[in-house]
């Protein structure tokens, strides 16, 4: 059964930065694209970025440029540094693959964004 356990959320003003890790037992991220969701209150969990096994990125038009996702396969680690928050950030964060079908949810971790 593969756990999954997202860190690092936290209420922060504005304009604020956060640095959310993912963490799972065992060498399961190895050769697995990951990404990072998002589910905003009272609406659908949405893929906000994305890495490949050899590193290349993708994000959601909202975060271009704000959100830099990263993985270290040796540490079992995917991890999110979102700067510049808005409040449109607010919302529970997970992480999954992106490709097939998603390995068990885990809780995420909750990012609240106040002016």
């Amino acid at each position: 059964q593969v756990q999954l356990v997202e860190s690092g959320g936290g209420l922060v003003q504005s304009g604020g930065s956060l640095r959310l890790s993912c963490a799972a037992s065992g060498s399961i991220f190895t050769n697995k694209a990951m990404g990072w969701y998002r589910q905003p209150p009272g609406k659908q969990r949405e893929l906000v970025a994305a890495i490949t096994s050899g590193g290349t990125t993708n994000y959601r038009d909202s975060v271009k440029g704000r959100f830099a996702i990263s993985r270290d396969d040796a540490k079992n680690t995917v991890s999110l540094q979102m700067n510049s928050l808005g409040l449109e950030d607010t919302g529970i964060y997970y992480c999954n693959k992106i490709l097939g079908s998603p390995w068990a949810w885990g809780q995420g971790t909750q990012v609240t964004v106040s002016s």
